[in-house]
């Protein structure tokens, strides 16, 4: 132990229990909600209660502040809890990672039920900070109750619901969760993965951040792009506590089951999507590169792409060669 010490191997619980990787996870989730919730908070009520905007969303540009809040909210947090936990702060990323085997099944639950309790705090901060300019905006727009069809605008601000144009079409709004979450975990994979062509230094978070804003951008309008379980349900069930009652759940056409089952189903998608048609040749084109020049220089976080593909081009002119002489 003494050597070990000396050697500066830390040991206990922070580096041997799954309670510091929940813990990691929670603050991760705290982060994601408190600046992503906030940001929203910002839009609707913020601006046009503080005095700085008459309007809100008038043109795209509430949108685009609620997309890039959000994108900076996911980099931030990655930042925060990615050395410890790996930062998944979502549940669908938890269990692709568990459904490519990089992550053990024993952790999803504890993982899942710390991201949920992160949320809910998150959303709880955001709401202590702005509760005066909700109740403001249900007072001058002459919303009686949270729980009333007017409330469904400050609710809003903390958790998803369906686009209009979607009526009671809840099979609909399942499908554009689950092709938001899809897109979600297929840029994630390909961002982390090794012998892809992964981002530089530490930047990683911010391209993960990049990847939902454009997610927001493209597929965000018809759900609210939630594409994370943990995100919608732990400040729903703060709002529900919190008197917003029917427009939290069941929410309008029972709709609150919807952003924890399509991130699910679309992150599974992901999964084997990316196996199947990326990973599984970047294996094969890593062994042969390895078998032919073991010592190809590296850069960031995957082959060179320059480099792999000289080699491969070697490895072929030298096949053909082999095969004009016999």
């Amino acid at each position: 132990m003494a050597t070990q010490m000396a050697a500066g191997v830390k040991s206990g619980w922070r580096a041997q229990s799954i309670w510091a990787e929940m813990i990691a996870e929670f603050l991760g989730c705290f982060v994601l909600l408190a600046f992503g919730v906030g940001c929203v908070a910002v839009a609707v009520v913020g601006l046009t209660e503080s005095g700085r905007t008459l309007v809100i969303f008038q043109g795209a540009g509430g949108w685009l502040l609620i997309t890039w809040g959000w994108a900076m909210a996911v980099a931030m947090a990655v930042y925060v809890a990615g050395g410890v936990s790996g930062a998944h702060i979502n549940p669908a990323v938890t269990l692709a990672f568990a459904l490519r085997g990089n992550f053990p099944w024993r952790k999803v639950l504890p993982y899942w039920v710390a991201q949920v309790v992160g949320c809910f705090a998150g959303a709880a901060i955001v709401y202590y900070d702005y509760f005066l300019a909700i109740d403001k905006w249900n007072l001058v727009h002459h919303v009686v109750s949270r729980a009333a069809p007017g409330g469904m605008t400050t609710f809003s601000i903390f958790a998803t619901f369906p686009a209009a144009y979607y009526g009671n079409q809840m099979g609909l709004a399942l499908l554009d969760q689950v092709i938001a979450t899809f897109f979600l975990l297929l840029f994630v994979l390909a961002i982390i993965d090794n012998m892809n062509v992964g981002p530089g230094a530490n930047l990683a978070p911010l391209m993960i951040g990049f990847a939902v804003a454009a997610i927001g951008m493209s597929f965000g309008v018809g759900t609210g792009y939630a594409i994370n379980p943990a995100r919608d349900f732990g400040p729903r069930f703060f709002c529900w506590l919190q008197g917003w009652g029917a427009n939290a759940f069941p929410g309008p056409h029972g709709y609150w089951w919807v952003p924890i089952v399509g991130p699910l189903i679309g992150a599974t998608i992901a999964v084997y999507v990316y196996e199947w048609l990326i990973s599984r040749t970047l294996c094969a084109r890593a062994k042969l590169l390895q078998e032919k020049q073991p010592r190809v220089e590296q850069k960031g976080l995957g082959f060179k792409l320059e480099k792999l593909q000289k080699a491969l081009d070697e490895v072929r002119k030298q096949i053909e060669e082999q095969e004009a002489k016999s």
